[in-house]
């Protein structure tokens, strides 16, 4: 008996509409008609890597290697017969519904089998005429790799299917008017169906009325957009549909219920001269309330470094707010309500605390959040950096039964992180501090460097990154990446703020030899971490300013009675550990 042969496949089913009553009516032209359009969709789907497997009647059932290809096949043919359908009669229009769903298969010969070809149908047999539905499993692969809006109709229940699932909705058009489905089989709590937080960038308003500025409006917007797309922590709505609303008064309670939308940003232009005026505001869709808000004023001598820069602000700034607004609504409801996206939230608050209770609580988040979705690359990674931190803590003796076993399930959470998603830069990011953590310079050096690569403007990503550099002896560089990250964002995310950013500078000069510049920096500090403090020290004593370096070393330890600077330094990871033997020489 020959091996049954699995594999992971996308699956693509489609069906004509009504076929059954155009054959009743004219078998000769319905045939016809269905034969000229199987020749624009069959070469389409050879063209992004499709394989034909089964066609019966009017239908087409194709397997995809990759669900983003599919999904581009489906929009192609989708857009090329309505095309096709302006240009004939009534009688000869033929309309396909597609479903497509991402899955295990059995391949038998040239066929294939399995409950990925199920779901495919059963979503094309619910699905508008013209239009594609999709399961999560697609939607997830595809969300940031399409430009066309994903919008969730909610969870339904499908016949001959054990189970729920989240059925989403793709217009190929943009003209369609998007509906939950409102049978009994279909779930309705919004907050509970949102996995992650859903933002619109409306455009914003040309407050001079003058439309040779709307390069400058338009431009930015767009530029919003685009780097929020790249962000897997939210979903964004696509250029085409925030522009539908340009030059149109928006009811913001009409555009959250259309679209599913938690979150509308808007904001306006005004240019008097040479100075430009950008004000942003980040509002809740559903409560109606101002989350965030700025006014930026700058002047126009490089209009495009001006629009590089506002971007950068607003995209640091929208995050951080979005996951702190998130972050709120998620500890406003019961646990056992959250979704794997609040999970991660909650598990990165803990992670933040630096605590014993706080990694352990974190851990216990993030397993709640992979188990809530297995294919969240997030998770995975933040888990083995909280495990991470609970080894560097000694916080773990409770939870592993030896340090080992702790290692092991740290590696395990890394190596399952970058499997499911190896283009995720945050994933990247911590990958890059867990190798560090490690001392595997090589590995964190491929990964900060990647990080790096996909989202410069990222401060996390460039202080992490900067922070490698002065360890590995690249100071030069590294000061300059973390000079760049405090300016980027000098009050910072998540656990980040302006003394931890400066203190990472202090550091970074003093490795790199300028130690006047240490101290200039301090000048700034407000509270000081202890290796901020040590890094002041040591210069001190380089500079031979020795009265300075007692009463500095007497103010650490009213500070930090039960901290050793020495032991502080020795859990620096320099790579050339003789830097690190100095250091502790000249704190003393």
């Amino acid at each position: 008996m020959p091996r049954t042969i699995r594999k992971l496949a996308t699956i693509l089913a489609a069906d004509v509409v009504g076929f059954s009553k155009m054959m009743d009516k004219n078998e000769v032209l319905t045939l016809e008609n269905l034969k000229s359009c199987r020749d624009l969709i069959d070469p389409i789907i050879g063209e992004f890597g499709g394989r034909i497997f089964h066609t019966a009647g009017d239908s087409v059932i194709a397997e995809f290697a990759s669900p983003v290809s599919c999904v581009d096949a489906a929009i192609e043919f989708q857009n090329i017969l309505a095309e096709r359908n302006k240009n004939v009669s009534d009688e000869s229009r033929i309309v396909f519904r597609v479903g497509i769903h991402l899955d295990d298969v059995i391949i038998e010969g040239d066929n294939v089998f399995g409950g990925g070809v199920n779901i495919a149908a059963r979503l094309e047999s619910i699905c508008e005429p013209g239009c594609i539905l999709v399961s999560r499993t697609v939607q997830e692969k595809v969300i940031k790799r399409i430009k066309h809006t994903i919008d969730s109709l909610g969870n339904s229940e499908l016949k001959n299917i054990e189970g729920k699932f989240e059925i989403f909705h793709i217009d190929p058009t943009g003209e369609s008017k998007v509906k939950v489905f409102e049978n009994k089989k279909v779930e309705q709590d919004s907050e509970i169906k949102i996995a992650k937080p859903r933002i619109i960038v409306l455009p914003f308003r040309n407050l001079n009325n003058i439309e040779e500025n709307d390069f400058l409006v338009d431009g930015i917007v767009e530029d919003i957009i685009t780097e929020l797309s790249r962000i897997n922590s939210i979903e964004i709505l696509s250029r085409n549909t925030a522009f539908s609303f340009k030059g149109k008064e928006v009811d913001n309670g009409h555009i959250s219920k259309e679209f599913g939308v938690n979150f509308i940003t808007n904001g306006s232009i005004r240019s008097s001269g040479n100075r430009i005026r950008i004000s942003v505001e980040l509002t809740d869709s559903l409560s109606g309330s101002s989350i965030w808000s700025e006014r930026y004023d700058r002047t126009m001598e490089d209009v495009f470094e001006v629009q590089d820069e506002i971007v950068k602000k607003v995209i640091i700034a929208l995050v951080g707010n979005l996951e702190m607004a998130s972050l709120e609504r998620a500890k406003r409801k019961p646990t056992e309500n959250l979704t794997s996206y609040e999970f991660l939230l909650r598990g990165r608050d803990f992670h933040h605390k630096f605590s014993k209770e706080g990694v352990l609580s974190a851990i216990d988040m993030l397993e709640k959040s992979i188990e809530a979705d297995p294919n969240n690359a997030q998770a995975y990674a933040w888990k083995a950096c909280s495990i991470g931190q609970g080894l560097g803590g000694g916080y773990l003796k409770d939870r592993f039964k030896e340090e080992n076993e702790a290692i092991g399930e740290l590696k395990t959470m890394i190596e399952k992180a970058i499997e499911i998603d190896e283009n995720d830069f945050e994933c990247n990011r911590l990958l890059c501090e867990i190798n560090k953590f490690f001392e595997d310079f090589e590995k964190s050096e491929y990964y900060g460097k990647k990080a790096y690569e996909m989202n410069p403007n990222d401060p996390r990503i460039v202080s992490g990154y900067g922070e490698l550099m002065v360890l590995t002896g690249n100071a030069d560089e590294g000061v300059e990446m973390l000079i760049k990250a405090f300016e980027l964002d000098p009050v910072g995310l998540g656990n980040s703020n302006a003394d931890k950013r400066l203190g990472d500078v202090m550091f970074a000069s003093y490795v790199k030899g300028d130690f006047q510049q240490c101290l200039d920096y301090d000048k700034r500090v407000g509270k000081k971490q202890p290796i901020a403090w040590a890094s002041k020290i040591a210069s001190l004593e380089s500079l031979k300013k020795s009265e300075e370096k007692k009463i500095e070393i007497e103010k650490f330890a009213s500070t930090y009675p039960e901290i050793s600077l020495k032991e502080e330094i020795d859990k620096l990871h320099f790579q050339d550990t003789t830097l690190k033997e100095k250091m502790k020489e000249l704190v003393n």
